[in-house]
């Protein structure tokens, strides 16, 4: 990611940074009505697992100048992901999904270059966790 993709990131994170419960609901009721077969791999209870969501999200984010912060964290969380049956093709459900949240929280905000710069930011994280999944 260059400077300004990821000031565009930051940026139109902090929106969604002040509302954890409400983007993390948007998202994963987002994700299981375009993907069904989803819903059974999440156990636990939604509004705790959309908060966990935002956190790595946020953790991410933030580390964006220096991604070698993070990415331990974001290589654990892959192996827990393949332990949770998520495979390679359910990364483009995801982006999808992720995508279709932030369109939602910041409208017109949402312009082609922050859509660009989050699918730039996404990719990049999907390309780290499925190196270390194995996938």
């Amino acid at each position: 990611m260059n400077a300004a993709q990821q000031e565009r990131v930051r940026t139109t994170f902090a929106r969604l940074a002040v509302m954890p419960e409400v983007a993390g609901a948007l998202f994963y009721e987002r994700l299981f009505a375009a993907n069904p077969g989803f819903r059974p791999l999440f156990k636990n209870d939604m509004r705790i697992q959309g908060v966990k969501l935002m956190t790595m999200l946020a953790l991410v984010v933030y580390n964006l100048p220096e991604p070698g912060q993070v990415l331990p964290a974001i290589r654990d969380l892959a192996v827990r992901h393949v332990e949770y049956g998520v495979k390679l093709a359910d990364y483009d459900a995801l982006r999808e999904a992720l995508l279709w949240t932030l369109e939602q929280a910041l409208g017109k905000d949402f312009t082609p270059a922050v859509r660009e710069a989050w699918t730039v930011c996404y990719d990049e994280i999907a390309s780290e966790m499925k190196a270390a999944a194995g996938v």
